[in-house]
């Protein structure tokens, strides 16, 4: 049997080793398969703090905690002392306070989770934190449904050709992926508007049009515009959707051309015939739904690590 992950914070893909990324793919699987949850022993507690908008992320971490049988604590985040002022450092320990052992957090700012995993002198913050998405940076768990949804369908990832296509520069899916694609041994590739590429990414694929790699790839990865993200963007002002769809969008012709076996991806929400044409959003060839589904049970083997990791719940 693999060897479990055990962390006591789940925050970022960068530090995980291969072994461990494997190890979360497979557990993941498992649980998918029906396979049995962990017994816990003593309650554990969990609150998501979700200070950004979300339907897949917030309502799949709290199916994946239902089935671990954790404890879910509501929270508010538009009603929370946060809007007088409070800081999210305080706010955190008020919920360890009231003796919450876990906290799911999805905020604006770039690793925001700094100062709650690493304390100041005098700070005696004792919460496990789990990154639902921090700003531009990372987003750990949308990576790993990702890395599990190519594995089930592929069985590796060595030599598997992948496209990430779109707003890249403020895309955290898209800095999560390249580089653990690289290690697990894709092929990555680049595209879209050359004015939302940061050739710092270079390092991790190659920057080609969009109609030189349909053929080629074995995964496209589609990321939507970040309108949000585009304050004092020259190039928000001057956008026109149907023109994004037709230079860089997946519409039928593009679609035609994929491999038979390749797989579509979209972090979601989706711009019907933006990104990708609307009637194409559950095209045989889409992983759209299956990308979803298995949130669910990639988000279980995450929490899992971190109970495990924090011997909550009777676990050792």
């Amino acid at each position: 049997m693999t060897e479990l992950v055990q962390l006591p914070h789940f925050v970022s893909v960068e530090k995980l080793t291969v072994d461990q990324i494997n190890a979360l793919i497979n557990r993941a699987e498992y649980f998918k398969q029906g396979g049995a949850t962990p017994t816990l022993t003593q309650p554990v507690y969990v609150t998501n703090m979700f200070f950004e908008n979300s339907t897949r992320t917030h309502t799949s971490f709290a199916m994946a905690e239902k089935k671990l049988g954790l404890t879910e604590i509501p929270f508010d985040a538009a009603h929370s002392s946060m809007s007088k002022g409070e800081t999210l450092y305080d706010t955190c320990l008020v919920m360890n306070a009231l003796g919450v052992d876990l906290s799911v957090i999805r905020a604006s700012e770039n690793a925001y989770y700094e100062p709650l995993i690493n304390p100041a002198a005098g700070q005696h913050l004792n919460l496990g934190i789990v990154n639902a998405g921090d700003g531009s940076g990372q987003h750990p768990s949308q990576s790993l449904l990702d890395m599990m949804t190519i594995h089930e369908h592929f069985g590796h990832f060595n030599g598997l050709k992948v496209a990430i296509v779109g707003d890249i520069t403020n895309s955290r899916v898209a800095r999560s992926n390249m580089e653990i694609l690289t290690r697990l041994g894709a092929e990555v590739y680049f595209s879209g508007p050359d004015y939302w590429y940061d050739h710092r990414f270079d390092k991790y694929g190659k920057y080609l049009p969009v109609d030189e790699l349909v053929d080629q790839v074995d995964v496209l990865m589609l990321l939507r515009v970040q309108h949000e993200r585009h304050a004092g963007d020259a190039n928000e002002t001057s956008f026109d959707a149907a023109k994004y769809h037709q230079q860089y969008g997946i519409n039928h012709d593009r679609y035609d051309r994929l491999k038979d076996d390749c797989l579509i991806m979209h972090p979601g929400p989706i711009n019907h015939d933006v990104e990708l044409a609307g009637d194409l959003v559950e095209a045989p060839k889409s992983a759209f739904f299956k990308q979803m589904q298995n949130g669910v049970f990639m988000r279980m083997a995450m929490l899992e690590a971190v109970v495990r990791g924090r011997h909550l719940g009777g676990l050792q």
